[in-house]
């Protein structure tokens, strides 16, 4: 059974930074594609960014230059470091998993975390 534990969310005021954790139970992380998702309250999901398989990045553009995803296979955990955040930051942060090649898009998901709320003071 696999499972997604996301932790790290909590209340920060702008500017200010967070670094979220997800780590990964009953799967072989490395061969995956891993991402971080949000959902604003009243908006869709939508991907924040994506870890391949091959270890590649990739990130939606307004959050470029602020937050960071990284992985460790070892540790079948993946992070994402936000800084210089902002009131607009404020959702539930999603882990999800993918196939690799899949690029985190959400129709290849297959497995989601329960979620970590985030939320940015202004």
């Amino acid at each position: 059974q696999v499972q997604l534990v996301e932790s790290g969310g909590g209340l920060v005021q702008a500017g200010g930074s967070l670094r979220l954790s997800c780590a990964a139970s009953g799967i072989i992380f490395s061969l995956k594609d891993v991402g971080w998702y949000r959902q604003a309250p009243g908006q869709q999901r939508e991907l924040v960014a994506c870890t391949t398989g091959s270890g590649s990045t990739n990130y939606v553009d307004f959050v470029k230059g602020r937050f960071t995803i990284s992985r460790d296979n070892a540790k079948n955990t993946v992070y994402l470091q936000m800084n210089s955040l902002k009131a607009e930051d404020t959702a539930v942060y999603y882990c999800a998993i993918g196939p690799y090649g899949g690029t985190c898009a959400e129709y290849a998901i297959n497995y989601w975390g329960k979620g970590t709320l985030v939320t940015v003071s202004s």
